[in-house]
């Protein structure tokens, strides 16, 4: 069954920002996407703005608004104003992004590492989820392949999970990936028989993905750091028609 293909720019914006200038540009690198085929671009704007800027995401809304593709934004909810920085809910206020996807990271982490634990978190996040709802925005929650969290997001109103697969990723560059695999094939089936869509993100690449397409129910995957290093490998162009080949 085919499934969404999402591209995350955050990689581009880290080498534009590591000199003066708009070198390499975000928008033309997101361009180049969508005449290519992706059907989203994804960002996940942090704190210290170390790649994708506040600025990023009102621009890539101006594209993607007359564009059939979706505008995914990626973020920890509870993240709030710091210097230039608006925080997370206004950033998504402003921009009214097709989906939000919530993610549990804070600003010192390298990259995502977990998934929500909703007893922890289910009531705060739950005026967030309703807030996002009522502005028409489809929300999905950063989730391990744990049944009780699945449902525990169903209760809170979530649309969609995004099983986090940077596990799955490791556990398959060793070989050992089946036991993982089938948790996941297992939380994603469970998770569609409660009514959430299914995504998924981290880690992802040509080689695993030959794997992970076979998880059911899948709808949408996000990818970035595999696709910006195998796009300097095989050009932007020709990656995109590897991972949609993938896809479809």
């Amino acid at each position: 069954m085919a499934f969404a293909l999402s591209i995350n720019l955050n990689k581009i914006a880290l080498l534009r920002n590591s000199r003066e200038g708009n070198y390499p540009s975000v928008i033309e690198h997101a361009k180049l996407c969508l005449e290519n085929g992706v059907d989203g671009i994804t960002v996940h704007p942090r704190p210290d703005q170390r790649h994708i800027r506040p600025s990023d995401c009102l621009e890539l809304k101006t594209l993607l608004a007359d564009k059939p593709q979706e505008f995914n934004i990626e973020g920890n909810p509870f993240e709030a104003k710091h210097g230039t920085y608006p925080g997370f809910i206004e950033i998504i206020r402003e921009c009214k992004p097709e989906q939000a996807t919530l993610v549990p990271d804070q600003g010192s982490q390298l990259t995502s590492d977990h998934g929500f634990d909703l007893n922890v978190s289910g009531q705060p996040l739950e005026s967030i989820v309703n807030k996002l709802k009522s502005w028409n925005i489809r929300v999905s929650l950063f989730m391990d392949p744990d049944r009780e969290q699945i449902r525990l997001a169903k209760e809170l109103g979530a649309d969609r999970i995004e099983l986090y697969t940077g596990p799955f990723a490791h556990a398959y560059s060793l070989n050992d990936a089946d036991d993982i695999f089938k948790k996941h094939c297992e939380a994603a089936q469970y998770a569609t028989e409660i009514g959430l869509g299914v995504n998924a993100g981290h880690d992802l690449n040509l080689d695993n993905m030959k794997l992970y397409k076979t998880l059911p129910g899948l709808l949408e995957v996000s990818i970035g750091h595999a696709f910006t290093v195998d796009s300097l490998q095989y050009g932007m162009k020709s990656t995109i028609e590897r991972y949609l080949e993938l896809c479809r």
